[in-house]
Formats: structure tokens, C-alpha cells, sequence
């Protein structure tokens, strides 16, 4: 049995550089993780099921990445092998944190580990690629430039910020906000250097805030305090604050429906820590 994290990613900003024949967007941003996380349990089985064992109403089975990356593990290796998957989930949905990826990373992750497939981490990312395009940054276990359809990976170290993330009431719509005519698709590329100067911004941030008015509401609300930047398509919204206090007081002052958490930057996966600890036997 083993239990393990699977945290929570930011975009510090997004920018979409053009779109390939095959309907994929080619972008640039930078992720890194933060200490907001849900918390998986995975348990060798005696027969070939796998089974997610936590009920909720929100994600069928069949269609939950975690399962389906066991599948895919599974397959992918030619083996017959059974698991009990459970999670304690702690990150939205629909809010632009990655959870649903970073779930489905850890769970290759771990039972690589449990199943002692002694895959690497690039084969990891090569079948977590074909469940969401998120999965490999959370398998590659580092706060990372990203280029491509977000899948080629340069490790990077920004700062470590305390940030207070808010998640309004509102579940976007990848799909939707990625295909929508509006969107700016031909932003100049920039490099490591212009990020780490203050250059960068979220394209698909004027969509998002024109189809879902409560997100252009935080953001306008949020702008008071800091300037305000979009993760992912959102919903989730956040600033950086000069300390988790600080980000607590600003949180006391938000809408009762809006969903508050004082988080903190991290460029090593918490993931990537205890797996460490396992392989190094500590």
C-alpha cells in the first residue's frame, strides 16, 4: 500500500503561440506546484480489477483519470495487475489547478513504484500524455518552462511566493474556452529570461472573463489588493502576497461563495519528495 500527494499547479502566465493542423494549441507557460493537494491511496489487489473505492458524485469511474491511467499503465506494460485506488480530494474541479492530471500522474507514478515496473519518468510522461496534456508536469516533478502542446519541459526556479488562490463559483470548460473564436492564438514567444524580468500574461484570460462574469468579478475584486492573474482556464484566480497573513486577512474580506486558499509556491513536487524517500529507502 502506498499513500501519496498529488498537488496542485499555477500557471504564472500562458501564452498561445499558434495551432497545428491537428487542432492542438502550441504554447508557452511556466508551472509549478503548490501545497494545496489531494491525497491518494493505492492497494495491491489479488485479482486483475481496478477499482476506485472512493465515491463521489462528481467523476464516473469509467471516466475518472485515475482509473483510467491504471488502465493505461496496465496495458501499456503487457501485465496483469489489480489496484485499489482511494483519494481524499482536496483541489476543485474546473478551476485551472490541474488536479484531475496530477491525480492521474500519481497514480502512475505509484504504482510504477508498486507494481515495480521501473519505468522512467520519460515513459511515465509518455503515456500520461495521452490522458491530458498537464499529466507529464506533474511526473516530471519540477516547476518547468513549457513549450510545445505543454509537454516539452525546462526545469526552472521562480520564486516560492505565498499566494491566496480563489475559486468562484464556476466550472470552466477547457474545451470551450480553447475553441473559442475569440481566442488569441498568435502571441509572440517569449523567453526564460523576459519571464523572469515580469513579462508574460494569460491568453485565454479575456474569454474566460467575457463567458463567465463571476471570474471577471474576482479578478476585478482581487486587482484591489494585487495584480490578479488566471491559472490554467480558470475558474481559480490569485495574487502574490507578501505572507500567508496577509493573504489570510484579504481572505476574510471575500464573497462567502467564493472559495479561499492561502497556498504557497513550491518548484519540487511534494510527489517527487516522498517518492525519493521510498527509492533511497529513508
Amino acid at each position: 500500500m502506498l499513500t501519496l500527494p498529488a498537488p496542485a499547479k499555477l500557471n504564472l502566465f500562458l501564452h498561445i503561440t499558434g495551432r497545428r493542423a491537428d487542432g492542438y494549441h502550441e504554447l508557452q507557460t511556466v508551472f509549478q506546484f503548490i501545497d494545496l493537494q489531494d491525497t491518494i491511496t493505492l492497494a495491491n489487489r489479488s485479482d486483475q480489477q481496478i477499482n476506485r473505492v472512493t465515491r463521489w458524485s462528481e467523476v464516473a469511474e469509467a471516466d475518472d483519470l485515475m482509473v483510467r491511467a491504471a488502465q493505461k499503465l496496465a496495458n501499456s506494460c503487457g501485465i496483469s495487475a489489480g489496484v485499489d485506488i482511494a483519494i481524499e480530494k482536496h483541489i476543485p474541479m474546473g478551476a485551472g489547478l490541474g488536479g484531475g492530471s496530477s491525480d492521474a500522474a500519481t497514480v502512475l507514478c505509484g504504482l510504477n513504484l508498486l507494481w515495480g515496473l521501473d519505468l522512467s519518468n520519460r515513459e511515465l510522461a509518455d503515456i500520461g500524455i495521452t490522458l491530458g496534456a498537464d499529466v507529464p508536469i506533474f511526473i516530471h516533478g519540477h516547476a518547468a518552462w513549457a513549450e510545445g502542446t505543454g509537454e516539452i519541459l525546462t526545469s526552472i526556479d521562480p520564486p516560492e511566493d505565498n499566494y491566496l488562490l480563489i475559486v468562484p463559483p464556476a466550472h470552466v470548460s477547457t474545451a470551450e474556452i480553447f475553441n473559442h473564436p475569440a481566442l488569441t492564438r498568435d502571441s509572440s514567444p517569449i523567453k526564460i529570461a523576459d519571464f523572469l524580468e515580469g513579462q508574460g500574461h494569460n491568453d485565454l484570460e479575456a474569454v474566460v472573463r467575457q463567458e463567465y462574469p463571476v471570474i471577471d468579478d474576482t479578478m476585478n475584486w482581487l486587482q484591489h489588493f494585487s495584480n490578479a492573474r488566471m491559472t490554467g482556464t480558470g475558474a481559480g484566480v490569485f495574487i502574490t502576497t507578501d505572507s500567508a497573513r496577509e493573504a489570510q486577512n484579504i481572505a476574510q474580506q471575500a464573497p462567502a461563495d467564493w472559495r479561499c486558499f492561502v497556498t504557497r509556491g513550491l518548484n519540487t513536487s511534494p510527489l517527487y519528495d516522498q517518492l525519493s524517500s521510498f527509492t533511497n529507502g529513508v
